[in-house]
C-alpha cells in the first residue's frame, strides 16, 4: 500500500514539476536530481558539471523528438483517445491525492491545480496560435 502510494503521488506530481521546472544552463534542472548521486560520487569539477548537464539536456530533447515523431504519425482519433485517456488518469490521480491531505493542505493543492490548469491552458493557447502561424506561412 505505501509503495503504491508513493508511486502514486510520484506519478501525479512529475507533469506538474516539469512543466513548473526553472531553466538553468539551457536545460531543465531535474537532470542533477536523476543523475546529482552520479555526478557528485564522481566529485565533478565545474567545467564537468556543466557538460553532464549540457548532454543529459540534449539528450531529453532528443527523447522528446523521437517520441513527438512517433506520435505525430499517430491518426487524430488515436491521438485524441489517448489524450482522453491521459486526462482521465491526471483526474483520477489527483483526486486519490487530495483525499489524502489534510482540508489546509487540500487548499493548497487546489490552488495549485487551478494555476497548473491556467498555464495548460496557456500552453494550448499558445500551440493553437503557434500552429495558425505556421498554416499562414505555407
Amino acid at each position: 500500500m505505501r509503495k503504491t502510494l508513493t508511486a502514486l503521488l510520484l506519478a501525479a506530481a512529475l507533469p506538474t514539476l516539469a512543466v513548473a521546472m526553472p531553466m538553468h544552463d539551457g536545460g531543465f534542472r531535474h537532470h542533477e536530481r536523476g543523475h546529482g548521486n552520479l555526478a557528485q560520487g564522481l566529485q565533478l569539477s565545474k567545467e564537468q558539471r556543466q557538460e553532464f548537464r549540457k548532454l543529459m539536456a540534449e539528450q531529453m530533447k532528443s527523447h522528446r523528438e523521437i517520441t513527438q515523431r512517433y506520435l505525430d504519425k499517430l491518426p487524430p482519433a488515436e491521438k485524441q483517445a489517448m489524450q482522453k485517456e491521459l486526462d482521465a488518469t491526471r483526474a483520477e490521480q489527483q483526486k486519490s491525492l487530495r483525499e489524502l491531505l489534510s482540508p489546509e493542505q487540500q487548499k493548497a493543492f487546489d490552488e495549485h491545480q487551478k494555476k497548473m490548469e491556467a498555464r495548460r491552458a496557456e500552453m494550448a493557447e499558445f500551440k493553437a496560435w503557434k500552429a495558425e502561424k505556421a498554416g499562414k506561412a505555407d
